[in-house]
């Protein structure tokens, strides 16, 4: 497997574990990834939250982690990266009002790059207008969105645990589909992980 340079969008409350954990096992396989926040120098660190389902309507937020940005964003040419990941979280409800941002995400999409984005991630996908008739999920509450922006919406299995594949798109509900989204953004990206 020859390693890939694997581009990670973040900011500011973006889910913990929808960034940490990818970040690590992408490196993990041999990979290289650099997380880029608008804003923010290498170095420089993100506030995560931790999400997690308790039984309201909704996900509860607790404090999560320091997240470390290793790469420049002001300077990061997209061109130079294999891949894309986009974890969810409350960032990207801001980070999609970044034109720069919007620009990076339709880079991946119309070089058919392989992109993995959880949770509300798919808020940037929307934004940048690259889901039209590409079959996805997302958190249930992101569903308006992704469709309306020409999304087919498949279903969430009851531990949130599923993924979808459509073509070079990986998209998963949220972080309890760790296994299986990264499995399959791994497939995508031609790693192979021996038993």
């Amino acid at each position: 497997m020859a390693a890939k340079k694997i581009l990670m969008l973040v900011g500011d409350y973006v889910e913990d574990y929808e960034a940490m954990v990818p970040f690590q096992m992408l490196q993990m396989v041999g990979h290289q990834v650099h997380a880029v926040c608008p804003d923010k120098q290498p170095g420089e660190r993100v506030r995560t939250a931790v999400h997690d389902f308790e039984g309201e309507q909704t996900y509860s937020e607790k404090p999560g982690h320091w997240f470390v940005v290793n790469a420049d964003f002001a300077t990061v040419d997209p061109a130079r990266y294999d891949a894309l990941v986009i974890p969810g979280g409350r960032a990207p409800e801001y980070l999609r009002l970044n034109p720069r941002i919007i620009e990076i995400v339709r880079h991946f999409a119309a070089g058919d790059k392989p992109i993995a984005a959880i949770c509300h991630g798919q808020q940037l996908l929307a934004a940048a207008g690259v889901l039209e008739g590409r079959r996805c999920t997302a958190y249930p509450a992101v569903r308006p969105e992704l469709e309306r922006a020409g999304g087919i919406w498949c279903e969430i299995n009851e531990g949130y645990s599923n993924a979808y594949v459509d073509g070079k798109l990986v998209t998963a509900p949220a972080w309890p589909a760790h296994p299986e989204w990264m499995r399959r953004f791994l497939e995508l990206l031609g790693s192979r992980i021996e038993p």
